[in-house]
């Protein structure tokens, strides 16, 4: 039997079409996939950084691409932005890409967004192939096919749903990554658990910390692509009226606010989620949709990862709240949140008075 063939896979199954997330000893596919497409006379590009090809500096020529065909951008959250968007379609076009090219994201969420909307972009759209190199990205943003760009205003204000042909997830990449990096993508584990698997909430506190070589990690990464494959396959463009794909932001309403407001890189997107966990928590509790020894868990599982519940130093209020009603979610003019009748069972709230929202910014440090 081929590597291909060994390796095990999860469908992602929409409306018109379906891709395959592949688990470890994906070599073998992805060897397979490039190979196809070569064989088809078709142009393949990557856009990486240099942090992700400094740590893993053999992956790409093993797997087959070529030096010439490596766009390297600065590591970090700054990248995704409007400037090396247009560098990456300048870089595509240089190359005379046509519309059969395919293009390769290899590293995290940050380049994984940043080189699904250049896709979904350039030409008005080419194949994209997800190769995520952190935590975070392996079990969230390289599934589902959210792709965009920051602008100052806020996060992701800018994008399109761009859905990859296929996303090869190889959980040894992970040894490189530095431990804050690490307990970045526990934040987005530990959603999963908060929204709809109470199960894996419950696992994870009965552990005593992970690690990126833990036994425990690959089956962990494959649990929380199963939930949000599920999740995208019901509600692939977010269009539902309650529920649906909005679910997979709990705590991001917060986040995103924090890391407009601290300055792009201040804080690790998984380490303003953690903050956001927290404070989605207390408004179900304020709300009355969960009892109060629910939060000493969530903080309790949030700082045993070793992530932040509260803010490291003051942001302003007012600034706290604008960057909140640019968020997505909101509908007509209104903050819409994302909360739990329970563990393991998200929904989404509207009608959140501001004044609430203000209470709880200031319980988590916020400066008025």
């Amino acid at each position: 039997m081929s590597e291909k063939m060994k390796t095990e896979t999860l469908t992602v199954e929409l409306e018109k079409r379906r891709y395959p997330i592949y688990f470890d000893g994906v070599g073998g596919a992805l060897k397979a996939d490039l190979l196809a497409l070569r064989s088809a006379g078709r142009r393949v590009q990557v856009i990486s950084d240099a942090r992700v090809l400094h740590a893993h500096p053999k992956y790409l020529a093993q797997a087959g691409f070529k030096d010439g065909e490596i766009l390297s951008l600065p590591a970090g959250e700054p990248t995704k932005s409007i400037p090396y968007f247009s560098q990456a379609l300048s870089a595509l076009a240089g190359q005379s890409a046509g519309r059969d090219c395919a293009l390769f994201a290899f590293g995290g969420g940050v380049i994984g967004d940043l080189a699904g909307y250049v896709a979904a972009s350039y030409l008005r759209g080419i194949d994209f192939y997800q190769i995520p190199t952190t935590l975070l990205s392996m079990v969230d943003s390289s599934v589902g096919g959210k792709t965009g760009i920051n602008l100052p205003e806020g996060k992701n204000l800018v994008g399109a749903f761009w859905q990859p042909k296929a996303v090869y997830i190889e959980t040894a990449l992970l040894t490189t990554l530095p431990p804050r990096e690490f307990a970045a993508g526990m934040a987005e584990i530990i959603k999963y658990g908060m929204l709809a698997d109470r199960e894996l909430f419950d696992d994870l506190l009965a552990l005593d910390g992970l690690r990126a070589d833990s036994p425990e990690v690959p089956a962990i990464v494959r649990r929380c692509c199963a939930i949000k494959a599920r999740i995208v396959a019901e509600d692939e463009t977010e269009t539902a009226q309650s529920g649906g794909r909005a679910l997979l932001n709990l705590g991001h309403t917060f986040a995103h606010a924090i890391e407009n407001v601290a300055g792009y890189g201040e804080y690790l997107h998984g380490e303003a989620v953690g903050i956001g966990l927290s404070l989605a928590t207390r408004l179900s509790v304020a709300l009355g949709q969960l009892p109060v020894s629910e939060l000493k868990r969530v903080d309790q599982l949030l700082q045993q990862f070793q992530l932040p519940v509260c803010l490291r130093a003051p942001l302003e209020l007012d600034e706290l709240m604008a960057a909140m009603q640019r968020d997505k979610k909101n509908r007509a003019g209104r903050l819409r949140f994302v909360t739990m009748n329970a563990l393991g069972n998200a929904v989404t709230t509207n009608e959140v008075a501001a004044e609430l929202i203000e209470s709880l910014w200031r319980e988590a440090g916020a400066g008025s």
